[in-house]
């Protein structure tokens, strides 16, 4: 890619970033195009589809949460490590309204550009899962399915504005669901 033709991506990016966190995965393509300054074609030229924009957006931010799972399985605990990346994924899908649904759909469709991006993430949790359990301190009744279904419905809970004060709260409440053995204290030191 030429130096001006990735600085027009670049900046393409930035201005889908800001759109998508004010208006969610629901953002215009339009309104970005508008605000980059740009046409709707030169747009969709790098950009053809919505799901195209959404995997160069998100690719970044769930490439590092995948890091950061096989970062902690070696550095902590297998239940601090869960615990601690179970809270950054909640904050990521906090952070982009109706992530969540693009990432559950792209996840069972491997045509999907996110498809990729969205199982190598799922993976890393259900690793994290998976040792934790080996350990005894994780139920032995879920998976990583269950782990995400957790993840995303508190992910969009705490984005809703009566529940958006007990968010802590909430996240304790499933983290101490999740593991076993663990007195709520505990729980809470390990976030």
């Amino acid at each position: 890619m030429r130096a001006d033709a990735r600085k027009n991506y670049s900046h393409l990016l930035e201005v889908a970033r800001d759109v998508v966190a004010e208006h969610g995965a629901d953002a215009s393509m339009r309104e970005i195009a508008r605000r980059a300054n740009v046409g709707l074609a030169t747009l969709l030229r790098h950009f053809p589809t919505r799901e195209a924009l959404f995997e160069a957006l998100l690719r970044t931010n769930l490439d590092a949460l995948t890091q950061k799972a096989g970062e902690l399985e070696t550095s902590s605990p297998p239940d601090e490590a869960l615990v601690s990346w179970f809270r950054e994924m909640v904050a990521f899908v906090h952070s982009y309204s109706g992530v969540v649904a693009l990432m559950a759909s792209a996840h069972e469709d491997p045509d999907s550009a996110l498809y990729t991006t969205c199982t190598a993430v799922h993976s890393a949790g259900a690793r994290l899962l998976l040792r934790a359990q080996a350990e005894g301190t994780a139920r032995a009744d879920m998976d990583g399915v269950d782990l995400f279904g957790l993840m995303s419905a508190l992910g969009w809970l705490v984005g809703q504005p009566g529940f958006a004060p007990r968010a802590d709260h909430l996240f304790h409440i499933i983290t101490s669901a999740v593991l076993t053995n663990r007195p709520r204290n505990d729980v809470k030191k390990a976030t």
